[in-house]
């Protein structure tokens, strides 16, 4: 379930990020489609991975900013290096040492 969601920083705003606590993950979805383009996160407290993630947003630079609740009660920053294709549906994972990143 979605639980808030956030947009992208381009002018159109083209994607929504939507924090889905109830799976542990943000989905990234064409705002225009309503297609789902990604996701990434899981079930955990390591970095990049969620226990509830509720809350969702961005700033100005295209960073993202999630929160949690439960037992997560913290916030994590995903800084922004850019667009490129979109090689798999679910990125899992993405901090360093995962497959996610390599």
């Amino acid at each position: 379930a979605v639980w808030d969601i956030a947009f992208s920083k381009d002018p159109q705003q083209q994607y929504l990020y939507m924090a889905d606590g109830m799976n542990d993950i943000v989905r990234i979805v064409d705002r225009q489609t309503l297609q789902e383009i990604t996701t990434f996160g899981d079930g955990g407290r390591q970095p990049g991975q969620f226990y509830g993630v509720h809350s969702i947003a961005t700033d100005s630079k295209g960073n993202i900013y999630t929160t949690e609740t439960w037992e997560g009660k913290r916030l994590q920053k995903f800084v922004f290096k850019g667009m490129a294709p979109v090689t798999k549906k679910n990125q899992g994972v993405v901090w360093p040492g995962t497959n996610a990143t390599k």
